[in-house]
């Protein structure tokens, strides 16, 4: 009998039905070697974003209500991302929250700037939104544009799946990340509530993990994962 709730198993699902959680030989931003991957890219059509978003949208609601003014999307794959679940806070929970995020390079022209979207003030608590982190890279680079634009306070970060792979040092990165920035880190699932779930299980008549994936992926975790905290 799977731990996970049925809203985590839907999740799960649809990450499959959809190919962003996939299974083979892949080299992640951080350089490590793979054999599971998930890009949030194959989510491609308005039923999909917005189905996607509601997962990350009901997972805010309940770990951190309202306790935010604005979602914060990383260029690329955050934009849409946040866009997606602003509009499903407004819609299904009443929580109406302005959305931004960030250019590659800073527009000398127009509006100019970096930041697009509701630019936070000072005193706004943001949240970050993004697809997945590994070793929580990209989260380090986005948090001094968010800084640089105003005294603001960072809510969280809220992402996907927590692939519970080594940071820059022995803690798991969303622990590192949630430690030396002050601010709670978050998923809807885990790596391995993904193994748990799809093991041996089929869907859509096909079975996700066998018994050789499962092997794979905890050798991989058991090279990659946190090595002074007890893995969740």
């Amino acid at each position: 009998m799977s731990s996970l709730n049925r809203f985590q198993q839907q999740f799960i699902e649809f990450l499959v039905r959809c190919e962003v959680l996939t299974f083979g030989d892949f080299t992640t931003k951080s350089g490590r070697k793979t054999p599971y991957f998930v890009n949030t890219g194959r989510v491609r059509t308005g039923s999909q974003i917005d189905q996607f978003a509601s997962f990350y949208a009901r997972t805010i609601v309940e770990k951190i209500g309202d306790q935010f003014e604005v979602l914060f999307g990383p260029a690329y794959k955050g934009i849409p991302l946040a866009t997606a679940i602003s509009t499903c806070l407004a819609r299904d929970h009443g929580i109406d929250r302005g959305f931004c995020f960030d250019r590659k390079e800073a527009k000398d022209h127009g509006e100019g700037g970096s930041l697009v979207g509701a630019i936070p003030v000072d005193g706004d608590r943001v949240l970050i939104v993004e697809d997945v982190t590994t070793a929580g890279t990209s989260i380090r680079e986005t948090v001094p544009k968010l800084l640089a634009a105003a005294e603001v306070k960072l809510a969280g970060l809220m992402i996907s799946v927590d692939r519970r792979e080594r940071g820059t040092d022995d803690r798991a990165a969303l622990d590192q990340l949630s430690e030396d920035l002050g601010m709670p880190c978050m998923a809807v699932v885990t790596v391995h509530d993904v193994i748990e779930y799809l093991h041996r299980r089929e869907i859509d008549g096909r079975v996700v993990i066998d018994d050789e994936i499962r092997t794979r992926m905890e050798q991989y975790l058991d090279e990659h994962g946190p090595r002074n905290r007890t893995i969740q």
